[in-house]
């Protein structure tokens, strides 16, 4: 048997080894079999070998029994037999006779930065092994610390002992690893990790897939059995481009939307209710699972694990699939320009900063008071590309907003002079983090058709929804933050006040095609104190009410896929809070039910119309009718679903006036008879009655640059639509070959732009700087 010395013994006894298979496990040596265990305490250790040899192990120092099989000439398969005080033996497999659970390649390829599907090799995965003596189930754990001295993983089933389970370092790669058998799904885990400053800290694993509940901070040793019911929806997707397609979200706050609900519960209450409205897709703030509710999921501990206050990774599945099945898109909100800051988390992870960028005038964000990656760092950048991808691919996910975009550009956000470090060149542009944005979009669209990222970004930065071969950040769509202000200060504006601020409504149009866009009107705009969106609007109830839902007739004709934040679509009129249920009784009251039920009316029209959206990025889906009317307080204009025009057709006026406007001529593309389709009135003060069904007759008199024109009544604070009349659509050849949306609705590609336009070589992917 060979010698071990004294200071391996010490090292391995004490925590302190890195490479505890060198001394642990089976060695063949000199034509003998040696088997080394690390027991403390033990009174008693055999092992029993599959030729059935049993060999008494002696103790050789610091709780390490070795023995050696007396004939053996090769390794072998056996079991641990082990006499505690208790008098009893207990057999148990034998972590440190197994292979690394991970290859050279994937091991280069996370140092790289280019391992796809990370999460398939770091973390936890339960796992099973053939043998002589038996097939063995159990757990790898793989985590990434390149500077620490040692490793180990504890937990559940050993005690939470620091020194019992030391993981091996896989060289270089900064890796470490260990197979445990016995160890299966729910085993709750951390791992000790002895950083470079010579402190063991205990962490939480930053690629699981599961974690405990606040204010626990375990890990979660989880395998899917999930089988999908959404094949439908998938096939359908991955041949439909959801750019030029329909696209009205509804935002959600899953832990507020009703209180007590888990993701099963929401797959039936949420899926109905979204259904009945009519959205094409829901939008979830963030779901990777955070220790701090009033966080929103924006301080996020773990980024793979969906929020276990809900249920499980496979509850949440259940409710994706039962969205999808309902003909629903997801988009998730995803967070890769900061995270939460504790210490049991990512935060100095082998001991000194890791994740976060080292030097603070770039790894810390003073507006949130939260870490920011160091997006330089190939691994990090890995690990935030795979988890973009984890929940595309793992959880069937359609799309992605991505937080913050803005804060990751500008190396000078929200900080003074001196406060922030310049890149390379001397300017604010944060290169490292244009190249993480674009790596994430374009592996995203390559290896998920017909998924969608959207950016939250607030500036005026070139390109955000532009190819990243031609220099773009290669996003799907951006919120339209210029046109949701703009929007927002003219409704805080009194009627009569309003003919002053008649640009804040059309300035939109100035910029409307140097991005794709998106309307928001989302969680940010109803919270600290900036009131409800009917609280927004002066007047009376009545007014309030009358003038949101013009606004929102307004949205949805608008260019631009829109988005309603929960509660606004019934207008709650107290402003949100996460710890609450929305005040659901509001629908009790004829009003606000009137809000509800126009807003599912333009989601019906919305998807029956191609004109509200296969064109939203292109200047021939639109034209104005009046943009000039500011004595009126309105607006006119049209939208097309062609760009030949020659197909679907809608005219919209909007009337935020304080006064009804009871013949007033709109100018018209087509001859014959127009049919109104939606009147947002009806349920007022005065009592205006809905014209909704009403026809009209086109005159041969042009106007507003039209050869037709017909006159309508458009009441007082209120939006109405007019499409030429269906008898007209049916008996016209290139209105008859317009298809009708499915319920799953996403159009085939037709005109295709920005990022979707080329495919996307990856290792082309560079910063624009």
């Amino acid at each position: 048997m060979s010698v071990i010395p004294p200071s391996a013994l010490w090292a391995l006894s004490h925590g302190r080894h890195a490479l505890p298979h060198d001394v642990l496990g089976a060695h063949l040596v000199d034509g003998a079999l040696t088997v080394r265990v690390l027991r403390p305490l033990a009174e008693q250790v055999r092992v029993r070998f599959e030729d059935g040899e049993v060999v008494t192990l002696e103790h050789i120092g610091d709780g390490i029994f070795a023995g050696t099989h007396p004939s053996a000439d090769r390794t072998m398969d056996y079991r641990v037999l082990t006499t505690w005080g208790d008098g009893v033996e207990h057999e148990a497999d034998d972590p440190y006779r197994f292979a690394p659970t991970l290859g050279q390649v994937d091991q280069h390829l996370f140092n790289e930065g280019r391992h796809e599907q990370l999460w398939t090799v770091l973390g936890a995965h339960v796992r099973r092994y053939v043998g002589p003596l038996g097939d063995v189930e159990g757990t790898s754990f793989a985590v990434w610390a390149p500077r620490a001295k040692a490793v180990h993983v504890v937990g559940d089933f050993n005690g939470w002992d620091p020194v019992s389970h030391p993981m091996r370092s896989l060289g270089s790669s900064g890796v470490w690893e260990l197979f445990v058998p016995g160890v299966g799904d729910g085993t709750t885990y951390k791992f000790a990790i002895r950083g470079a400053d010579d402190v063991v800290r205990l962490k939480a694993d930053p690629m699981a897939r599961l974690a405990e509940i606040a204010p626990a901070t375990g890990s979660v040793v989880t395998a899917s059995e999930y089988e999908w019911g959404d094949g439908g929806w998938m096939e359908h997707r991955a041949t439909h481009n959801p750019h030029n397609g329909p696209m009205s979200i509804y935002e959600v706050h899953l832990g507020s939307w009703r209180q007590g609900m888990s993701y099963r519960d929401l797959a039936e209450h949420l899926v109905n209710y979204v259904r009945d409205l009519g959205f094409t897709h829901v939008e979830l703030l963030p779901v990777m699972d955070h220790p701090y509710p009033p966080s929103w999921g924006y301080h996020v501990t773990s980024y793979y694990a969906p929020n276990a206050r809900f249920g499980s990774p496979d509850d949440f599945r259940y409710l994706v699939d039962a969205l999808h099945q309902a003909g629903i898109g997801v988009i998730l909100d995803w967070v890769p320009g900061h995270f939460a800051t504790d210490e049991w988390a990512l935060p100095r992870f082998d001991g000194l900063p890791l994740y976060e960028h080292p030097d603070p005038r770039r790894g810390w964000q003073p507006d949130w008071g939260s870490f920011i990656f160091d997006f330089g760092r190939l691994e990090v950048r890995n690990f935030l590309v795979a988890n973009a991808l984890y929940w595309l691919e793992e959880f069937h996910i359609d799309g992605l907003r991505v937080d913050g975009v803005a804060s990751m550009l500008y190396l000078d956000y929200s900080r003074r002079d001196g406060e922030w470090l310049p890149n390379v060149h001397g300017g604010r542009e944060n290169l490292e983090a244009i190249g993480l944005l674009q790596e994430a979009n374009a592996t995203a669209y390559k290896r998920v058709p017909g998924v969608v990222t959207i950016a939250e970004e607030s500036t005026s930065w070139p390109g955000v929804t532009e190819a990243t071969t031609s220099g773009g950040l290669g996003f799907g769509l951006k919120w339209n933050m210029g046109w949701m202000n703009d929007a927002l200060r003219y409704l805080a504006e009194d009627p009569i006040n309003r003919q002053y601020h008649h640009n804040l409504l059309t300035f939109a149009m100035m910029y409307a095609y140097s991005e794709n866009y998106l309307l928001p009107i989302s969680h940010d705009e109803v919270v600290h104190g900036k009131g409800s969106m009917p609280r927004k609007i002066p007047g009376g109830d009545g007014d309030q009410l009358a003038t949101l839902r013009a606004f929102y007739a307004y949205q949805w004709a608008f260019p631009g896929k829109q988005l309603l934040f929960m509660g606004c679509e019934f207008a709650q009129t107290s402003e949100w809070g996460e710890g609450r249920s929305l005040d659901w009784h509001l629908l009790d009251y004829p009003a606000h039910y009137r809000v509800h039920n126009l807003v599912k009316e333009l989601n019906g029209l919305y998807r029956e119309h191609p004109a509200f959206w296969a064109l939203d990025s292109h200047p021939s889906g639109f034209e104005w009718l009046d943009a000039d009317d500011n004595a009126g307080n309105t607006v006119s204009f049209l939208r097309f679903g062609t760009e030949d025009r020659s197909g679907d057709v809608v005219a919209a006026v909007i009337n935020f006036g304080g006064s009804d406007r009871d013949d007033l001529r709109i100018g018209l593309p087509r001859p014959g008879r127009w049919r109104i389709v939606m009147d947002s009135s009806g349920f007022d003060e005065a009592g205006s009655p809905s014209q909704a069904g009403v026809v009209v007759d086109t005159e041969d008199v042009p106007w507003q640059g039209q050869p037709y024109s017909t006159r309508i009544r458009a009441a007082r604070l209120s939006g109405v639509y007019l499409v030429p009349d269906v008898e007209l659509i049916e008996t016209t050849p290139a209105a008859a070959s317009e298809e009708e949306p499915e319920v799953l609705a996403l159009e085939p590609t037709e005109v295709v732009t920005g990022p979707m336009a080329e495919s996307l070589d990856v290792e082309q992917v560079t910063p624009k700087h």
